[in-house]
């Protein structure tokens, strides 16, 4: 088992950022692709950001992609998503997830094995 922690979420104004923070527990040693996706209210779940650790590569959603980065920390237990330049169209729960031993890349939603609790962002206008 895999236990993650979101944190970092808020209220902010557009044009402010925040940087989001994913914490892995647990049986970690297998993790291949740690992954940031957003849930609007009324609209599905979407990615936005992966990271693979086993190639060292990021990928994003096209929306995002000039904004937000996703980096690790040196131990591989914490993904963070720095989002900048923020929109009110980027609220939503943000949730971070993990995809064990998995050499595909970047790996479809259904592939990631675990899943954190959310933490909101709100950005107003």
């Amino acid at each position: 088992q895999v236990q993650l922690d979101e944190s970092g979420g808020g209220s902010v104004q557009a044009g402010d950022s925040l940087r989001l923070v994913c914490t892995a527990s647990g049986r970690t040693s297998g993790m291949s692709t740690m992954g940031w996706f957003r849930q609007a209210p009324g609209k599905e779940r979407e990615t936005v950001a992966a990271y693979s650790f086993n190639y060292g590569a990021a990928t994003y959603r096209n929306s995002v992609k000039d904004r937000f980065t996703i980096s690790r920390d040196n131990d591989g237990t914490t993904v963070y998503l720095q989002m900048n330049r923020l929109k009110p169209e980027d609220t939503a729960i943000y949730f971070c997830a993990a995809d064990l031993n998995n050499a595909n890349w970047p790996p479809m939603e259904y592939e990631y094995d675990f899943w954190g609790q959310g933490t909101q962002v709100t950005v107003s206008s």
